[in-house]
């Protein structure tokens, strides 16, 4: 009697995502990101704006 056969490993070309589509898919979270970050950077400036008020051109030059 023979050992039963290990199942073989798929290659990784048959479970990857073709690269194009890969590429689409990176390139809409980097879009994200960099939508996310830009937001995240215009909501500082506007609380920093907000707090200082007028104060800003109230001071000795």
């Amino acid at each position: 009697m023979s050992e039963p056969e290990a199942p073989q490993d798929t290659p990784a070309e048959a479970t990857s995502p073709q690269p194009r589509l890969m590429s689409k898919a990176h390139r809409g979270r980097n879009i994200a990101l960099a939508l996310g970050l830009v937001a995240f950077a215009i909501l500082v400036f506007l609380v920093t704006v907000v707090r200082l008020g007028a104060n800003v051109l109230d001071r000795p030059l």
